[in-house]
């Protein structure tokens, strides 16, 4: 039974109540009914909910994963050889150290 399913038939229980002379047999089939069907929509809702949470946890770790992504290629874009820690005199294909003549 769906959600919508047991919903309406709640609604069909609750408008019969509301309308119809019940008697005490028929009233006690209709509220265990009704409890069934409540039992079963907080079921479906828990259900949903646990699965929603699910969803955006992966979401929130997706992003997670972009935004490390991000900071690790940020890192590595400086690590070439002109940063000023790494500088070496006279630059590429010259001397390191200055001639003595």
């Amino acid at each position: 039974m769906t959600y919508n399913e047991a919903i309406q038939e709640l609604e069909t229980i609750l408008r019969s109540l509301e309308t119809d002379q019940v008697d005490v047999d028929d009233l006690t089939a209709r509220a265990e009914r009704s409890a069934e069907l409540i039992r079963l929509c907080r079921h479906k809702l828990r259900h949903a909910e646990a699965s929603l949470d699910r969803v955006f946890d992966s979401l929130d770790e997706e992003d997670e994963d972009t935004e490390e992504s991000a900071d690790e290629a940020e890192e590595g874009a400086g690590d070439d050889d002109t940063d000023v820690d790494d500088y070496q005199r006279g630059g590429p294909g010259r001397p390191t150290q200055p001639r003595l003549f």
